[in-house]
Parts: structure tokens; sequence; C-alpha cells
């Protein structure tokens, strides 16, 4: 990748991270599912300012569904029911191996033996994870919505990754148009009461919240990386995303005064692994490993 693309992808990942922090302080206010339609809904107000991208209506739809109806649907409601913010942000990254995972057998991008060695790496994380659900507010739904969620996020990135070239700006703002009817719906199903009470109550610091994740984690994060997805392979793409963790977890330390116990850190430090193995060059890992044992 060029190192502006490299730039832009870890610019991407701090705004990423501090959306789970907003979105914490978000769900103070509104029930998950509410929440999410109201990000969604503000993001596509763009629309009346940018044409509609050459995607067919059954593609934008699916992918709006997959990419933003379904993940943040999931992901609201795996935070609400127990899934703290850092650990939320680093549980969700397990996208990138589900997208090297779902881009082999649809896209033909055979994943190399490194990226499988990190996936497991990640996977045996997340069992961590797993098996500390009931410590450190962690609830097993909250665990298992996440990583819904995250499979939900790797079939948007390859659906997107084998749709036609668009206008990536135009495409988020257009997509954001799908999630908010079908959320709305399932809002007025599942949270009833809850989400009217929720629009009479509502502080600033609530619309704050959701404005961030409109604006900056949607529109421009979404959007500069579904350019990313187009320019490069959903292998090489996929895999920053889990330095998203590394600012969520900051975040939320700093900013909500979260802590984690040793088997959650453990998970962390796994799935951060898998990235290192997925992604760093070869050349880079046998000179760390190098130095490792020299020391």
């Amino acid at each position: 990748m060029k190192p502006a693309h490299i730039g832009l992808a870890v610019l991407v990942a701090a705004i990423w991270g501090l959306t789970f922090v907003a979105i914490s302080i978000g769900l103070r206010d509104f029930p998950p599912l509410l929440m999410a339609a109201m990000r969604f809904a503000i993001a596509g107000l763009a629309a009346f300012f940018l044409p509609r991208p050459s995607l067919s209506w059954p593609r934008l739809t699916a992918i709006g569904l997959a990419w933003f109806a379904g993940q943040f649907g999931l992901l609201f409601s795996g935070m609400a029911a127990g899934m703290p913010a850092g650990l939320a942000s680093a549980t969700l990254q397990s996208q990138a191996f589900f997208s090297v995972f779902i881009a082999a057998p649809v896209l033909g991008e055979r994943p190399s033996l490194r990226q499988l060695a990190g996936g497991f790496a990640a996977m045996g994380g997340l069992t961590v994870i797993g098996l500390s659900a009931g410590s450190g507010g962690v609830t097993l739904i909250g665990l298992l919505l996440t990583i819904a969620a995250a499979f939900f996020w790797a079939t948007g990135n390859v659906l997107l990754r084998s749709s036609a070239k668009v206008d990536m700006l135009a495409a988020v703002v257009w997509l954001s148009l799908v999630p908010p009817l079908p959320l709305l719906g399932l809002s007025l199903l599942i949270e009833g009461p809850q989400a009217a009470a929720a629009l009479t109550t509502v502080s600033w610091t609530g619309i704050g919240a959701i404005v961030y994740t409109a604006a900056a984690a949607t529109v421009f994060g979404f959007g500069s990386w579904g350019h990313l997805i187009k320019l490069y392979p959903v292998s090489t793409v996929a895999p920053f995303s889990l330095l998203v963790p590394v600012f969520g977890t900051l975040a939320a330390a700093i900013l909500l005064g979260e802590r984690f116990p040793p088997m959650q850190l453990a998970g962390m430090v796994l799935i951060a692994s898998g990235m290192v193995i997925a992604v760093l060059p070869a050349k880079w890992l046998r000179a760390g490993l190098v130095w490792a044992f020299k020391g």
C-alpha cells in the first residue's frame, strides 16, 4: 500500500476506536436499535447532495443491510447487552479474518499461510474472551452479538469488493439510506415504549454521540475504508481494522474508566498478535524474532 493510504487506514482506525466510546455514551439515552437507525438517518441526509452510485438497487440494498443494518444493529445491541466499549472494539475486528475466509471462495483471493495463522490466533483470542464471559461486565449474549456484527461487516466488505468501481463517498451516503426503515421497524417491535420515551428525554451528549457516529465514523470512516477496499485486496485492507482496539481500548480506559481482567487482556493480545502475523512483512517478523532471541 502507498504510505498515504496506510496513513488513511490508521486515521480511520482511530476514528472508529473513539466511536465505541461515543456509542457507549449514546446508549445512555437511546435503546440500541433506535440509536443505530438515527445514526444512518442522519448520515443518509447527504444523499440530497450526491448522485446515486453506479450500484443496482439489489446490490445497494444487500450491501446496506450487511455493512450497516446487520453490523450496527447487532453491535449496538451487543454493547447494550453487556459488551464494554474497549472489549467490543477488539472483538469486532474479527471481521478482518471473516473477510479473508469469505473472500477466498467468493472472490478467489486465497489467504496466505501467514493470514491463516493470524486468523487462528485471533480466533483463539475470541475463545479466551468468551471463556471470560461473566467477569468484567461481559455477558455471553453481548459477546455473541458482537461476533455476529463482525461477520456482517466482513460480508459487506466482500460484497463491496465484488461490485463495480464507484465513488465511495456517494456509495456510503446512499448505503446509509438502507438501514433506517428496517432498524426502526425492529425498534418499534422490540424496544417499543422505551424507544418512544428516549425521544422525549434526549440529552445534548446523546445527540453529539449520534452526530459523531454518523458524520465521522460513517460518512468519513466508511467512505475512506470503502475507497481502500476498492483499491486493494480485502485481505490487505481488512487487517488494518485491528488497530481499532488500540485506540478503542485506550479511549475507553481514559474516558470511561474501563478496566479489563487478565483473561480479557490475554484475548485482546491474541487478537492483536493475529494482526501482526497477518499484516507485517515476513522479513520484519523474522527480524523481530531474531532480535527477541538475541535479547
